[in-house]
Protein backbone atom coordinates (compact mmCIF):
# COMPACT_ATOMS: atom_id res chain seq x y z
CA UNK A 1 0.00 0.00 0.00
CA UNK A 2 1.22 3.67 -0.43
CA UNK A 3 1.36 5.70 2.89
CA UNK A 4 2.12 9.71 2.47
CA UNK A 5 4.03 10.97 5.00
CA UNK A 6 5.48 14.56 6.10
CA UNK A 7 9.64 13.93 6.00
CA UNK A 8 11.49 16.12 8.31
CA UNK A 9 15.04 16.69 6.56
CA UNK A 10 18.10 18.30 8.34
CA UNK A 11 18.37 21.91 8.26
CA UNK A 12 19.53 21.25 4.42
CA UNK A 13 16.77 20.63 3.21
CA UNK A 14 13.18 22.19 3.22
CA UNK A 15 9.88 20.38 4.64
CA UNK A 16 8.72 17.79 2.06
CA UNK A 17 6.18 15.57 1.40
CA UNK A 18 7.51 12.11 0.29
CA UNK A 19 5.88 8.61 -0.82
CA UNK A 20 7.03 5.63 0.26
CA UNK A 21 6.02 1.87 -1.08
CA UNK A 22 5.88 -0.08 1.93
CA UNK A 23 6.14 -3.84 1.50
CA UNK A 24 6.46 -6.47 4.72
CA UNK A 25 10.06 -7.89 4.08
CA UNK A 26 7.90 -11.68 3.17
CA UNK A 27 6.61 -9.87 0.03
CA UNK A 28 9.81 -8.93 -1.13
CA UNK A 29 9.60 -10.70 -4.41
CA UNK A 30 7.36 -7.97 -5.63
CA UNK A 31 10.05 -5.46 -5.78
CA UNK A 32 11.67 -5.33 -9.75
CA UNK A 33 14.08 -2.77 -8.73
CA UNK A 34 16.41 -2.78 -5.39
CA UNK A 35 16.52 0.41 -3.29
CA UNK A 36 20.22 -0.39 -2.37
CA UNK A 37 22.94 -2.54 -3.68
CA UNK A 38 26.36 -2.69 -2.36
CA UNK A 39 29.17 -3.61 -4.22
CA UNK A 40 31.56 -4.74 -2.11
CA UNK A 41 32.40 -5.74 1.70
CA UNK A 42 34.47 -4.72 4.66
CA UNK A 43 34.09 -1.80 6.95
CA UNK A 44 32.56 0.43 4.33
CA UNK A 45 30.36 -2.04 2.54
CA UNK A 46 28.99 -3.77 6.10
CA UNK A 47 28.51 -0.52 8.01
CA UNK A 48 26.00 1.07 4.57
CA UNK A 49 24.55 -2.22 5.17
CA UNK A 50 23.76 -1.80 8.61
CA UNK A 51 22.75 1.85 7.90
CA UNK A 52 20.24 1.26 4.59
CA UNK A 53 19.00 -1.86 6.42
CA UNK A 54 18.09 0.60 9.45
CA UNK A 55 16.26 2.18 7.45
CA UNK A 56 13.88 -0.56 5.87
CA UNK A 57 15.81 0.29 2.63
CA UNK A 58 16.85 -3.76 2.85
CA UNK A 59 19.71 -3.90 0.75
CA UNK A 60 21.37 -6.30 -1.31
CA UNK A 61 25.15 -6.45 -0.64
CA UNK A 62 27.83 -8.50 -3.25
CA UNK A 63 30.65 -9.44 -1.11
CA UNK A 64 33.11 -10.26 -3.52
CA UNK A 65 35.44 -13.46 -3.51
CA UNK A 66 37.62 -13.15 -6.11
CA UNK A 67 39.75 -9.85 -5.39
CA UNK A 68 39.70 -11.24 -1.99
CA UNK A 69 37.70 -12.52 0.89
CA UNK A 70 34.25 -11.09 2.21
CA UNK A 71 35.45 -8.41 4.54
CA UNK A 72 37.88 -7.12 3.13
CA UNK A 73 41.58 -6.48 3.89
CA UNK A 74 40.91 -7.15 7.79
CA UNK A 75 40.26 -10.74 7.12
CA UNK A 76 43.88 -10.75 6.39
CA UNK A 77 45.07 -8.38 9.84
CA UNK A 78 45.61 -9.61 13.39
CA UNK A 79 45.00 -7.28 16.13
CA UNK A 80 43.08 -4.28 15.43
CA UNK A 81 43.84 -1.65 18.24
CA UNK A 82 42.73 1.61 17.08
CA UNK A 83 38.76 0.96 16.20
CA UNK A 84 37.04 2.59 18.54
CA UNK A 85 35.01 0.52 21.18
CA UNK A 86 37.54 -2.17 21.94
CA UNK A 87 39.77 -1.36 24.17
CA UNK A 88 42.03 -4.50 24.62
CA UNK A 89 41.99 -4.14 20.70
CA UNK A 90 40.30 -6.98 18.24
CA UNK A 91 41.10 -9.36 15.44
CA UNK A 92 40.45 -7.87 12.05
CA UNK A 93 38.19 -11.12 10.94
CA UNK A 94 35.78 -10.91 14.26
CA UNK A 95 35.11 -7.13 13.86
CA UNK A 96 34.34 -7.95 10.25
CA UNK A 97 32.34 -10.72 11.34
CA UNK A 98 30.61 -8.79 13.90
CA UNK A 99 29.65 -5.86 11.60
CA UNK A 100 28.25 -8.69 8.62
CA UNK A 101 26.00 -10.12 11.67
CA UNK A 102 24.78 -6.88 12.38
CA UNK A 103 24.14 -6.15 9.20
CA UNK A 104 22.36 -8.98 8.45
CA UNK A 105 20.10 -9.05 12.04
CA UNK A 106 18.81 -5.61 10.63
CA UNK A 107 17.58 -6.90 7.25
CA UNK A 108 20.51 -7.08 4.91
CA UNK A 109 21.07 -9.48 2.19
CA UNK A 110 24.36 -10.94 1.96
CA UNK A 111 25.33 -12.59 -1.39
CA UNK A 112 28.94 -14.13 -1.02
CA UNK A 113 29.59 -13.81 -5.46
CA UNK A 114 31.16 -11.64 -7.23
CA UNK A 115 29.83 -8.81 -9.70
CA UNK A 116 30.62 -9.52 -13.21
CA UNK A 117 29.71 -5.60 -14.68
CA UNK A 118 27.52 -2.92 -13.84
CA UNK A 119 25.42 -0.62 -16.04
CA UNK A 120 25.45 2.85 -15.00
CA UNK A 121 24.35 4.34 -18.48
CA UNK A 122 20.36 4.89 -16.71
CA UNK A 123 18.50 4.11 -13.84
CA UNK A 124 17.59 1.92 -12.40
CA UNK A 125 21.37 0.83 -12.57
CA UNK A 126 21.78 -2.75 -13.59
CA UNK A 127 24.33 -5.13 -11.62
CA UNK A 128 24.81 -8.44 -12.95
CA UNK A 129 26.36 -10.95 -10.56
CA UNK A 130 27.41 -14.43 -10.84
CA UNK A 131 23.94 -16.08 -10.62
CA UNK A 132 21.79 -13.41 -10.58
CA UNK A 133 21.34 -9.95 -12.25
CA UNK A 134 19.44 -7.23 -10.44
CA UNK A 135 18.43 -3.54 -10.77
CA UNK A 136 18.80 -0.61 -8.14
CA UNK A 137 17.82 2.49 -7.56
CA UNK A 138 21.22 3.61 -6.45
CA UNK A 139 24.81 1.70 -5.55
CA UNK A 140 27.43 2.09 -3.29
CA UNK A 141 30.60 0.97 -4.43
CA UNK A 142 32.77 -0.52 -1.59
CA UNK A 143 35.09 -2.78 -3.61
CA UNK A 144 38.14 -1.73 -1.29
CA UNK A 145 42.19 -2.50 -2.66
CA UNK A 146 44.15 -5.56 -3.74
CA UNK A 147 47.59 -6.52 -2.13
CA UNK A 148 50.04 -5.34 -4.26
CA UNK A 149 52.87 -7.64 -5.72
CA UNK A 150 56.53 -7.34 -6.45
CA UNK A 151 56.56 -8.55 -9.55
CA UNK A 152 59.73 -10.46 -9.17
CA UNK A 153 60.85 -12.69 -12.36
CA UNK A 154 60.57 -15.71 -10.07
CA UNK A 155 57.06 -14.75 -8.37
CA UNK A 156 55.21 -16.76 -9.74
CA UNK A 157 56.93 -19.50 -9.60
CA UNK A 158 57.00 -19.19 -5.82
CA UNK A 159 53.44 -17.67 -5.20
CA UNK A 160 51.72 -19.51 -2.71
CA UNK A 161 55.02 -22.62 -2.73
CA UNK A 162 56.86 -19.80 -0.40
CA UNK A 163 55.46 -16.43 -1.29
CA UNK A 164 52.51 -14.90 0.09
CA UNK A 165 50.09 -11.82 0.90
CA UNK A 166 48.92 -12.71 4.05
CA UNK A 167 51.15 -13.82 6.75
CA UNK A 168 47.81 -14.41 9.21
CA UNK A 169 46.25 -17.09 6.43
CA UNK A 170 49.53 -18.75 5.57
CA UNK A 171 52.43 -17.98 8.44
CA UNK A 172 50.94 -21.01 10.22
CA UNK A 173 51.66 -23.59 7.02
CA UNK A 174 53.84 -26.49 8.33
CA UNK A 175 55.93 -25.59 5.32
CA UNK A 176 57.05 -22.22 7.61
CA UNK A 177 57.28 -23.74 10.99
CA UNK A 178 60.73 -23.33 12.14
CA UNK A 179 61.80 -21.66 9.56
CA UNK A 180 64.06 -18.06 8.48
CA UNK A 181 60.90 -16.06 6.80
CA UNK A 182 61.38 -12.56 5.58
CA UNK A 183 58.55 -9.49 5.33
CA UNK A 184 58.19 -6.42 2.71
CA UNK A 185 57.32 -3.23 3.91
CA UNK A 186 57.68 -0.79 6.35
CA UNK A 187 54.22 0.38 7.46
CA UNK A 188 52.16 -0.84 10.47
CA UNK A 189 50.90 -4.27 8.68
CA UNK A 190 54.63 -4.95 7.90
CA UNK A 191 54.88 -4.56 11.19
CA UNK A 192 52.58 -6.40 12.61
CA UNK A 193 53.16 -9.37 10.02
CA UNK A 194 56.81 -9.73 11.02
CA UNK A 195 55.79 -9.60 14.90
CA UNK A 196 53.60 -12.34 13.81
CA UNK A 197 55.33 -14.50 12.15
CA UNK A 198 57.81 -15.07 15.30
CA UNK A 199 55.25 -17.58 16.66
CA UNK A 200 55.92 -19.94 13.40
CA UNK A 201 59.21 -19.12 12.38
CA UNK A 202 62.72 -18.83 13.71
CA UNK A 203 63.73 -15.78 12.80
CA UNK A 204 62.15 -12.81 10.26
CA UNK A 205 63.80 -10.51 8.53
CA UNK A 206 62.21 -7.08 7.41
CA UNK A 207 63.29 -5.42 4.30
CA UNK A 208 62.52 -1.90 3.88
CA UNK A 209 63.22 -0.12 1.00
CA UNK A 210 63.12 3.33 2.29
CA UNK A 211 66.07 4.40 4.95
CA UNK A 212 63.18 4.63 7.73
CA UNK A 213 60.38 2.33 9.08
CA UNK A 214 56.99 4.31 8.19
CA UNK A 215 55.28 2.35 10.71
CA UNK A 216 53.79 4.30 13.57
CA UNK A 217 55.50 4.74 16.55
CA UNK A 218 53.75 1.95 18.85
CA UNK A 219 54.35 -0.59 16.37
CA UNK A 220 58.17 0.87 15.78
CA UNK A 221 58.72 0.32 19.56
CA UNK A 222 57.19 -3.15 19.43
CA UNK A 223 59.53 -4.53 16.70
CA UNK A 224 63.05 -2.05 17.04
CA UNK A 225 64.48 -4.48 20.02
CA UNK A 226 62.88 -7.70 19.14
CA UNK A 227 65.59 -10.38 19.97
CA UNK A 228 63.76 -12.76 16.63
CA UNK A 229 63.63 -9.69 14.23
CA UNK A 230 66.12 -8.24 11.94
CA UNK A 231 65.42 -5.27 10.05
CA UNK A 232 67.01 -4.47 6.71
CA UNK A 233 66.69 -0.62 5.61
CA UNK A 234 67.50 0.72 1.97
CA UNK A 235 66.75 -2.64 0.83
CA UNK A 236 64.79 -4.15 -1.86
CA UNK A 237 63.99 -7.67 -3.41
CA UNK A 238 65.27 -8.61 -6.69
CA UNK A 239 64.29 -12.20 -6.96
CA UNK A 240 63.74 -15.45 -5.03
CA UNK A 241 65.24 -18.97 -5.98
CA UNK A 242 64.47 -22.37 -4.95
CA UNK A 243 63.52 -25.74 -6.30
CA UNK A 244 60.92 -24.25 -9.27
CA UNK A 245 59.93 -28.02 -10.26
CA UNK A 246 58.68 -29.17 -6.74
CA UNK A 247 59.57 -29.83 -2.80
CA UNK A 248 63.00 -30.22 -1.69
CA UNK A 249 64.26 -33.04 0.51
CA UNK A 250 64.45 -30.57 3.54
CA UNK A 251 61.82 -29.41 5.55
CA UNK A 252 60.14 -25.96 4.96
CA UNK A 253 59.09 -24.27 1.03
CA UNK A 254 60.39 -24.37 -2.47
CA UNK A 255 61.62 -21.30 -2.04
CA UNK A 256 65.34 -21.14 -0.46
CA UNK A 257 66.37 -17.41 -0.35
CA UNK A 258 65.77 -14.24 -1.60
CA UNK A 259 68.18 -12.00 -4.20
CA UNK A 260 68.15 -8.55 -2.15
CA UNK A 261 70.27 -4.92 -2.98
CA UNK A 262 71.04 -2.51 -1.01
CA UNK A 263 69.27 0.49 -2.25
CA UNK A 264 72.58 2.63 -1.01
CA UNK A 265 75.55 0.71 -2.57
CA UNK A 266 73.76 -1.68 -5.11
CA UNK A 267 75.57 -4.21 -3.38
CA UNK A 268 73.54 -7.73 -4.01
CA UNK A 269 73.64 -10.66 -2.15
CA UNK A 270 71.83 -14.23 -1.52
CA UNK A 271 69.52 -14.37 1.62
CA UNK A 272 68.56 -17.51 3.04
CA UNK A 273 65.06 -17.69 3.91
CA UNK A 274 61.93 -19.88 3.41
CA UNK A 275 59.33 -17.71 3.41
CA UNK A 276 58.55 -13.89 1.91
CA UNK A 277 55.47 -12.35 2.83
CA UNK A 278 54.44 -8.97 0.98
CA UNK A 279 52.58 -6.16 3.08
CA UNK A 280 53.67 -3.64 0.12
CA UNK A 281 50.43 -1.49 0.34
CA UNK A 282 47.56 -1.95 -1.92
CA UNK A 283 45.65 -1.13 -5.53
CA UNK A 284 41.83 0.60 -5.82
CA UNK A 285 39.67 -2.04 -6.81
CA UNK A 286 38.21 -0.31 -9.74
CA UNK A 287 38.62 -2.50 -13.22
CA UNK A 288 35.44 -2.90 -13.38
CA UNK A 289 34.05 0.66 -13.10
CA UNK A 290 36.35 1.79 -16.12
CA UNK A 291 34.02 3.68 -18.66
CA UNK A 292 31.47 3.76 -15.95
CA UNK A 293 32.34 6.61 -13.59
CA UNK A 294 35.25 8.66 -13.57
CA UNK A 295 38.47 7.63 -11.67
CA UNK A 296 41.71 9.17 -11.14
CA UNK A 297 45.12 8.64 -12.65
CA UNK A 298 45.73 5.99 -9.83
CA UNK A 299 42.64 4.69 -10.44
CA UNK A 300 40.54 5.48 -7.36
CA UNK A 301 36.92 6.14 -7.69
CA UNK A 302 36.57 9.90 -7.80
CA UNK A 303 34.45 11.74 -5.06
CA UNK A 304 32.77 15.11 -4.60
CA UNK A 305 34.66 16.99 -1.95
CA UNK A 306 33.98 15.76 1.61
CA UNK A 307 31.04 13.31 0.52
CA UNK A 308 30.54 9.78 -1.10
CA UNK A 309 29.21 11.66 -4.56
CA UNK A 310 30.67 10.20 -8.20
CA UNK A 311 29.60 11.85 -10.90
CA UNK A 312 26.57 10.00 -11.37
CA UNK A 313 23.61 10.95 -9.05
CA UNK A 314 22.70 8.02 -7.16
CA UNK A 315 26.17 6.28 -7.03
CA UNK A 316 28.30 6.51 -4.33
CA UNK A 317 31.72 5.39 -3.27
CA UNK A 318 32.83 4.78 -0.07
CA UNK A 319 36.11 3.02 2.02
CA UNK A 320 39.53 2.35 0.33
CA UNK A 321 38.10 2.45 -3.05
CA UNK A 322 37.87 6.47 -2.69
CA UNK A 323 40.28 7.02 -0.51
CA UNK A 324 44.03 8.33 -1.26
CA UNK A 325 44.86 9.71 2.59
CA UNK A 326 43.86 7.67 5.44
CA UNK A 327 42.61 4.35 4.38
CA UNK A 328 41.66 3.20 8.14
CA UNK A 329 38.98 1.16 9.24
CA UNK A 330 37.35 3.54 11.04
CA UNK A 331 36.91 6.10 8.10
CA UNK A 332 36.11 3.17 5.63
CA UNK A 333 33.42 2.54 8.43
CA UNK A 334 32.23 6.34 8.76
CA UNK A 335 32.40 6.74 4.49
CA UNK A 336 29.79 3.72 4.62
CA UNK A 337 27.73 5.49 6.85
CA UNK A 338 27.67 8.60 4.43
CA UNK A 339 27.03 6.78 1.68
CA UNK A 340 24.05 5.11 3.25
CA UNK A 341 22.68 8.49 4.45
CA UNK A 342 22.91 9.84 1.35
CA UNK A 343 21.54 7.18 -0.71
CA UNK A 344 18.75 7.31 1.87
CA UNK A 345 18.36 10.94 1.29
CA UNK A 346 18.41 10.77 -2.75
CA UNK A 347 15.78 7.67 -2.81
CA UNK A 348 13.60 10.65 -0.48
CA UNK A 349 14.34 13.43 -2.63
CA UNK A 350 13.19 11.31 -5.93
CA UNK A 351 10.10 9.54 -4.54
CA UNK A 352 11.77 6.17 -4.84
CA UNK A 353 11.78 4.37 -1.71
CA UNK A 354 10.30 0.79 -1.68
CA UNK A 355 10.37 0.87 2.36
CA UNK A 356 10.19 -3.01 3.56
CA UNK A 357 9.02 -3.70 6.86
CA UNK A 358 10.85 -6.54 8.41
CA UNK A 359 9.34 -8.99 9.59
CA UNK A 360 9.40 -9.50 13.35
CA UNK A 361 11.30 -12.93 13.40
CA UNK A 362 13.87 -11.10 11.16
CA UNK A 363 16.05 -10.20 14.38
CA UNK A 364 15.71 -13.76 16.09
CA UNK A 365 16.19 -15.69 12.69
CA UNK A 366 19.78 -13.86 12.19
CA UNK A 367 21.05 -15.58 15.20
CA UNK A 368 21.17 -18.82 13.01
CA UNK A 369 24.25 -17.20 11.42
CA UNK A 370 26.20 -17.48 14.96
CA UNK A 371 27.01 -21.08 13.63
CA UNK A 372 28.94 -19.98 10.91
CA UNK A 373 32.39 -18.30 12.06
CA UNK A 374 32.47 -21.17 14.87
CA UNK A 375 34.96 -24.04 15.02
CA UNK A 376 33.69 -27.29 15.25
CA UNK A 377 34.58 -29.83 18.34
CA UNK A 378 36.97 -32.32 17.04
CA UNK A 379 35.87 -36.23 17.31
CA UNK A 380 36.94 -38.77 19.66
CA UNK A 381 37.20 -42.50 19.36
CA UNK A 382 33.83 -41.47 21.68
CA UNK A 383 32.31 -39.20 20.29
CA UNK A 384 32.35 -40.35 16.46
CA UNK A 385 29.45 -41.34 14.19
CA UNK A 386 30.11 -42.33 10.59
CA UNK A 387 26.22 -41.52 9.83
CA UNK A 388 27.18 -37.94 10.54
CA UNK A 389 28.02 -35.82 7.49
CA UNK A 390 30.24 -32.63 10.10
CA UNK A 391 32.88 -33.33 11.33
CA UNK A 392 36.39 -32.24 12.76
CA UNK A 393 39.84 -33.47 13.38
CA UNK A 394 42.56 -35.93 12.91
CA UNK A 395 40.76 -38.79 14.21
CA UNK A 396 37.56 -38.03 12.13
CA UNK A 397 39.88 -37.47 9.03
CA UNK A 398 41.55 -41.22 9.71
CA UNK A 399 38.70 -42.69 10.17
CA UNK A 400 36.87 -41.61 7.28
CA UNK A 401 39.78 -41.73 4.56
CA UNK A 402 39.79 -45.79 5.81
CA UNK A 403 36.14 -45.84 5.88
CA UNK A 404 33.45 -43.54 4.08
CA UNK A 405 32.27 -44.44 0.70
CA UNK A 406 30.93 -41.15 -0.08
CA UNK A 407 33.57 -38.31 -1.02
CA UNK A 408 35.18 -36.78 1.90
CA UNK A 409 35.82 -32.93 1.89
CA UNK A 410 38.24 -32.01 3.95
CA UNK A 411 38.69 -28.11 4.96
CA UNK A 412 41.85 -27.06 6.38
CA UNK A 413 42.27 -23.78 8.36
CA UNK A 414 44.20 -22.10 10.86
CA UNK A 415 43.59 -19.65 14.27
CA UNK A 416 43.00 -16.19 13.35
CA UNK A 417 42.56 -16.43 9.68
CA UNK A 418 39.76 -14.22 8.35
CA UNK A 419 39.57 -15.96 4.99
CA UNK A 420 38.71 -19.46 6.69
CA UNK A 421 35.94 -17.65 8.29
CA UNK A 422 34.27 -16.52 4.83
CA UNK A 423 34.68 -19.49 3.59
CA UNK A 424 32.49 -21.03 6.29
CA UNK A 425 28.98 -19.63 4.93
CA UNK A 426 29.81 -20.17 1.80
CA UNK A 427 30.77 -24.19 2.26
CA UNK A 428 28.00 -24.10 5.11
CA UNK A 429 25.44 -23.81 1.59
CA UNK A 430 26.99 -25.55 -0.12
CA UNK A 431 27.61 -28.75 1.92
CA UNK A 432 23.64 -28.55 3.25
CA UNK A 433 23.11 -29.44 -0.57
CA UNK A 434 24.57 -32.69 -0.29
CA UNK A 435 23.58 -33.95 2.85
CA UNK A 436 24.05 -37.71 3.37
CA UNK A 437 25.97 -37.81 -0.48
CA UNK A 438 29.35 -36.81 1.39
CA UNK A 439 31.43 -36.55 4.25
CA UNK A 440 32.85 -32.76 6.25
CA UNK A 441 35.83 -33.04 8.40
CA UNK A 442 37.35 -29.79 9.35
CA UNK A 443 41.46 -29.73 10.58
CA UNK A 444 43.27 -26.96 12.31
CA UNK A 445 46.85 -27.51 11.15
CA UNK A 446 47.76 -26.10 14.26
CA UNK A 447 46.70 -29.02 16.06
CA UNK A 448 46.90 -31.11 13.43
CA UNK A 449 50.47 -30.23 11.96
CA UNK A 450 51.47 -33.96 10.66
CA UNK A 451 48.11 -34.32 8.94
CA UNK A 452 48.68 -31.00 6.80
CA UNK A 453 52.21 -31.59 6.07
CA UNK A 454 51.74 -34.69 4.60
CA UNK A 455 48.69 -33.53 2.96
CA UNK A 456 51.04 -30.91 1.14
CA UNK A 457 48.54 -28.34 2.77
CA UNK A 458 51.12 -24.50 1.84
CA UNK A 459 48.36 -22.41 3.28
CA UNK A 460 44.40 -21.57 4.52
CA UNK A 461 42.11 -21.96 4.03
CA UNK A 462 42.51 -25.19 1.43
CA UNK A 463 39.89 -27.77 0.80
CA UNK A 464 40.70 -31.11 -0.62
CA UNK A 465 37.87 -33.63 -1.49
CA UNK A 466 39.51 -37.62 -1.57
CA UNK A 467 36.96 -40.65 -2.30
CA UNK A 468 38.51 -44.33 -1.92
CA UNK A 469 41.51 -42.91 -0.81
CA UNK A 470 42.25 -41.08 -3.54
CA UNK A 471 43.00 -37.02 -3.72
CA UNK A 472 40.51 -35.93 -6.40
CA UNK A 473 40.37 -32.18 -6.21
CA UNK A 474 42.78 -29.52 -4.48
CA UNK A 475 40.94 -26.15 -3.95
CA UNK A 476 42.86 -23.55 -2.62
CA UNK A 477 41.58 -20.17 -0.99
CA UNK A 478 38.25 -18.89 -1.39
CA UNK A 479 36.08 -19.52 -4.04
CA UNK A 480 32.28 -18.91 -5.55
CA UNK A 481 29.70 -21.43 -4.27
CA UNK A 482 29.26 -22.82 -7.39
CA UNK A 483 33.15 -24.12 -7.78
CA UNK A 484 33.03 -26.23 -4.25
CA UNK A 485 29.75 -27.52 -6.17
CA UNK A 486 31.18 -28.33 -9.02
CA UNK A 487 33.85 -30.27 -7.51
CA UNK A 488 31.45 -32.48 -5.06
CA UNK A 489 29.38 -32.83 -7.82
CA UNK A 490 32.17 -34.42 -9.69
CA UNK A 491 33.61 -36.66 -6.96
CA UNK A 492 29.96 -38.01 -6.29
CA UNK A 493 30.11 -39.17 -9.62
CA UNK A 494 33.99 -40.29 -9.69
CA UNK A 495 34.92 -43.76 -9.75
CA UNK A 496 38.27 -44.64 -8.53
CA UNK A 497 40.20 -47.73 -9.03
CA UNK A 498 41.12 -49.68 -6.83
Amino acid sequence: FITCMIVTMTSAFMLKSQCRMLISDSNRGQLNVENVVIIGSGPAGYTAAIYAARANLKPLLFEGIKLGPPGGQLMTTTEVENFPGFHEGITGPQLMENMRKQAVRWGAECEPEDVESVDFSSRPYVIKGTSREVKSSTVIIATGATARKLNLPSENDFWSRGISACAICDGAAPIFQNQILGVVGGGDSAVEEAIFLTKYGSSVHLFVRSHRLKASKVMQNRIMNHPRIEIHLNTSIEDVYGNKEGTTTMPGSPMTGARIKNTKTNEIKDLPIRGLFYAIGHTPNTDLFKGSIDLDAAGYIKTQPGLPNTNIDGIYAAGDVQDHEWRQAVTAAGSGCSAALSAERYLAMNGLINEIVPAKTDLIASNDDESEGKQLEEDTSQTFDINLTMHSGEYALRRLYHESSRPVVVKYISPNCGPCKALGSILKKVLSEFEKEIHFVEVDITLNPTIADSAGIMGTPTVQIFKDKALLHTIRGVNPKSEYRKHIDQSILAKVES
